[in-house]
């Protein structure tokens, strides 16, 4: 059981401010070059929504935000209790 103790304490890439920090920066570049990529490219929109600047940019966003929401709300519905394999 000492092997386990370990693994819980080691840290993770994760577990420091700055590369978080970093993430988030690195992904606000990301959005803001494919925002800007829409300057340059001639889509040929199928609906009036995806003819919108910058549309794919902010859909992705939602789309990967409402992902991470309905993953939370399913982590609440689906949680059980600590004992829940435990001998009774």
């Amino acid at each position: 059981m000492s092997d386990g103790n370990k693994q819980d304490k080691r840290e993770s890439w994760l577990d420091e401010p700055r590369n978080i920090k970093l993430l988030i920066i690195l992904s606000l570049i990301v959005l803001a070059l494919t925002v800007i990529a829409d300057f340059f490219y001639h889509g040929h929109p199928k609906f009036v929504v995806d003819g919108w600047f910058g549309f794919y940019a902010w859909y992705g966003f939602l789309t990967c935000l409402v992902m991470v929401l309905v993953a939370k709300l399913l982590g609440f519905v689906l949680k059980r209790d600590d004992r829940y394999y435990d001998d009774d």
